[in-house]
Formats: structure tokens, C-alpha cells, sequence
């Protein structure tokens, strides 16, 4: 597995996942969470999270069916806040993510009166950041997460 492999399926499976809002594909688990996978190749992509609102989660990609990158998450809409267009917003973003480092969605991008920002620091074989959602200078959604490559 190289870096640009990785990549190119960070891309298809964040635009495969959530992304997309095809709760469907979704699978609950016992435990109370939900899984989307995905799989291309010799890759194979599990999204496990918690709640809704807020929300917890990580992601983990295999390769040859060995963990091999791994991201954690936490976000939340901020209370008294609509969650639908928050929402949409953010999947909105995580289909436009970078291809050069896939990690969530692009720096920055507007859509009426919502703008969604992601920094983060390092690339996918180690990183952390931070992504929010404001509307009119306020903020109304703020995640972060961390992650990179697993015993390689």
C-alpha cells in the first residue's frame, strides 16, 4: 500500500459514506451504533459512530484485511441550533474533500448563509483538526478529529 492508493480510497469511501445521506447502507449495530462500510480492492473502509446528536465515531480502513489508518471524531450542532441544514451543509463538504489529503472536507465553502472551515495539521499518515459551521459570524457546528497510520 502507498500514500496515493490510500488516498484515492479515502476519497471514494467518504464520498460512498456519509456523504452521501443513503441511510440504506447504514447498518445498526447491537451495541446501539451504526457502520457504514465500503470496499474497493484490496481496501476496505468501516465508519462505526455513536448518537446523532452530538456524535462520536472513528474510521478505519484495512488493506488485505489489515488495519492500517485509523480516524477518531467528535462533532455537535450547537444547542437551539436547526440540525437539517447544519447537516446537509456538512455532507455537502465531505463530498468536495481535497483528494490531496482527504481527511474531511475542503479548507472553506459557502452555501447561503452557511460557511463550513476545516484546518488541520499534517497529512493522512498523521494528523489532527478541526472543522466548524457558521452562520452570520456564529458558530452553530464544531468537530474535531485525529488519526493516521496504524501498525505499519
Amino acid at each position: 500500500m502507498d500514500k496515493k492508493s490510500l488516498q484515492e480510497f479515502l476519497v471514494a469511501a467518504n464520498k460512498a459514506g456519509y456523504a452521501t445521506g443513503n441511510e440504506n447502507d447504514w447498518v445498526k449495530q447491537a451495541d446501539g451504533s451504526t457502520t457504514i462500510s465500503f470496499e474497493q480492492g484490496d481496501f476496505l473502509m468501516h465508519d462505526n459512530f455513536f448518537g446523532g446528536e452530538p456524535y462520536g465515531g472513528r474510521m478505519v480502513v484495512f488493506y488485505q484485511k489489515k488495519a492500517v489508518w485509523m480516524m477518531v471524531y467528535y462533532g455537535f450542532v450547537f444547542e437551539g441550533v436547526d440540525t437539517a441544514p447544519v447537516y446537509a451543509m456538512l455532507r455537502k463538504a465531505l463530498s468536495q474533500m481535497p483528494a490531496s489529503c482527504p481527511l474531511r472536507g475542503p479548507h472553506s465553502i459557502s452555501d447561503k448563509d452557511l460557511e463550513y472551515t476545516n484546518y488541520w495539521e499534517g497529512d493522512i499518515l498523521k494528523f489532527m483538526g478541526e472543522e466548524q459551521i457558521i452562520r452570520n459570524d456564529e458558530g452553530v457546528y464544531k468537530a474535531t478529529y485525529a488519526g493516521g497510520l496504524i501498525d505499519v
